[in-house]
C-alpha cells in the first residue's frame, strides 16, 4: 500500500516524526511518501520518501499543523485541490479535518480559546470514547461531510463523507504516550503542558477512529 502523508508538522520531532510514525504503525509495511507544502525545512524522519508534490497513491493522510485554516495561506490551495480531486481514500486529523471541511463547502472559524486536554467524544451510534484535543480553529459547518461525532466543546468532532471514502477527526488519535514523552524530551511540550493530557484512561486510536470507518482493515 502506498500512502501519501500530507505532512504538516514536518518541522517537529515529536508531533511530526513520532506522530506520523505512530499513524503508520497501524499499516503493514506501507510505502510512504511525505509531502510538506508549507515548509522547505523538515526533520529527518529516517523513513519515507520526501516528495515535492502529490504522487499517485492508495491513501492520503492529512496531519495536524501549527498553521490555521482560518488564516489561509497560499500553499493550502494545493492541499484543497488535492482533497477535491483525489480518487483514493483520505483521512484528516485536526488541521486535516478542518481543511477537508473547508475544501468541501464547509466553514472553519477561530475558537475563542485554545482547547487542549482529554475529552469525551459521543458518536452518533451511541459509542462514547476519550480523545486528545489541542486546537484553536474549529469546524462550524461541515459542508458536504456528515457529522458522526461531537464533544461538549466541539460540536463537529468527527466527520465522514456520504459518498467518497473520506473520514476526519478534530482530535489527535496519534497522541499516544510515546509521542507525548518524545515531546517532553525534545522540548516541544513542557511538563506543565503535559499535565493537561491524562492518558491513564483509554484513548481512541488511529485504527478505531479513522481506519475502521473507511473499511480498509485489509491493509492493517
Amino acid at each position: 500500500m502506498h500512502i501519501l502523508v500530507v505532512d504538516l508538522l514536518a518541522e517537529r520531532i515529536a508531533f511530526g516524526r513520532s506522530g506520523v510514525k505512530e499513524i503508520l504503525s497501524h499499516f503493514l509495511n506501507p510505502q510512504v511518501s511525505l509531502w510538506s507544502p508549507h515548509t522547505t525545512e523538515r526533520v529527518d524522519y529516517g523513513f519515507g520518501t520526501v516528495v515535492e508534490s502529490p504522487v499517485s497513491c492508495d491513501l492520503i493522510i492529512i496531519t495536524g499543523s501549527k498553521r490555521n485554516v482560518s488564516m489561509w495561506e497560499n500553499w493550502m490551495d494545493d492541499v484543497s485541490r488535492l482533497i477535491q480531486t483525489a480518487e483514493v481514500p483520505i483521512i484528516g486529523i485536526c488541521f486535516g479535518h478542518q481543511i477537508i471541511a473547508a475544501s468541501l463547502g464547509g466553514k472553519v472559524e477561530r475558537a475563542d480559546e485554545n482547547s487542549a486536554g482529554v475529552c469525551e467524544v459521543h458518536y452518533n451510534d451511541g459509542k462514547v470514547v476519550n480523545a486528545v484535543f489541542t486546537h484553536q480553529d474549529h469546524v462550524v459547518d461541515a459542508g458536504e461531510l456528515e457529522v458522526i461525532a461531537s464533544a461538549e466543546h466541539c460540536k463537529i468532532a468527527a466527520c465522514r463523507h456520504p459518498h467518497r471514502p473520506i473520514v476526519s477527526v478534530q482530535f489527535h488519535p496519534e497522541a499516544v504516550q510515546s509521542v507525548l514523552d518524545d515531546a517532553i524530551e525534545c522540548g516541544e511540550m513542557t511538563p506543565i503542558e503535559r499535565q493537561q493530557f491524562d492518558l491513564s484512561q483509554d484513548i481512541i486510536n488511529t485504527k478505531e477512529s479513522l481506519l475502521a470507518p473507511l473499511r480498509i482493515g485489509d491493509y492493517i
